[in-house]
């Protein structure tokens, strides 16, 4: 843990748990005090989660050192590694890389089932729907895809969120930080995700350019994956479109706009 002379410095970017940057005399670390108030229904929020991954990612590289973690009043904390590097902002290709690395990474026990083909995906936003009361709901509701496509046969370990503030550069290499919300499901869903021009206009400032996302596939090595992922974008985008929503309900003014960038990218599909 902390001695009495590190110097704690707020980290600023986290949209639910509180972090601090300690500056300790022979290495830095990070410290997380979750916040357990919010139940969000696309992005969970499970600090023992966090903990499983960092402790089974450790020699990987992908992901920070486990320091320790434990309960704290109502919430609890995780402490780990403080990874050298800024958040990523250009060149989608190590991040494409570090997620495939990922995605070959057996599955810890304990870590739960994620959305895995166009009936979950389609399940999950109307359940994330029911949870909305605005107009919005019903256009939203309307523009439901319609093709189906079958669930995967074998599932893979998925980070869940690997937005922009997820994602560190260092040396031109990607590593993921936090793991709160991970599944053993469809890796499409983390292409979704860091593609997801919501995400990345909240965390990034603008969404990616085509020549961007198409660069992200190009270096993701699994064309079965990202032809998949392909036909499954229209519910990836509709299921973000009702979260957007949803956020936007509950006083998230910036999801407003974020709204929109899914809705027309779901009429590009």
């Amino acid at each position: 843990m902390a001695r009495t002379d590190d110097r704690f410095e707020v980290l600023l970017g986290g949209r639910t748990n509180r972090v601090w940057k300690i500056l300790g005399r022979h290495r830095h670390a990070v410290l997380k005090l979750y916040r357990n108030d919010l139940q969000n229904p696309l992005f969970r929020n499970d600090p023992k989660l966090e903990s499983l991954c960092l402790r089974e990612l450790e020699l990987t590289g992908i992901a920070p050192k486990l320091l320790g973690h434990g309960p704290f009043d109502e919430g609890d904390w995780v402490l780990y590694d403080h990874a050298p590097g800024s958040c990523w902002s250009c060149n989608p290709e190590p991040v494409a890389q570090v997620l495939h690395r990922l995605h070959q990474v057996p599955p810890p026990a304990d870590v739960p089932d994620g959305c895995n083909g166009s009936s979950d995906l389609e399940a999950h936003g109307l359940a994330i729907l029911s949870e909305c009361r605005s107009d919005a709901r019903r256009t939203i509701g309307n523009s439901k895809p319609v093709r189906h496509l079958s669930q995967l046969s074998e599932c893979r370990l998925i980070h869940g969120d690997p937005v922009p503030g997820n994602v560190l550069m260092h040396d031109k290499q990607a590593i993921l930080i936090d793991w709160q919300c991970p599944a053993v499901g469809d890796p499409c869903e983390d292409l979704a995700m860091f593609l997801s021009p919501a995400m990345q206009m909240l965390y990034r400032g603008a969404p990616l350019t085509e020549a961007e996302s198409q660069l992200f596939l190009a270096a993701y090595p699994d064309n079965e994956t990202v032809g998949r992922y392909a036909e499954l974008r229209p519910w990836y985008h509709w299921r973000m479109a009702a979260y957007c929503l949803w956020r936007q309900e509950r006083g998230a003014a910036d999801y407003g706009s974020a709204l929109e960038l899914e809705l027309a990218a779901l009429d590009t599909c």
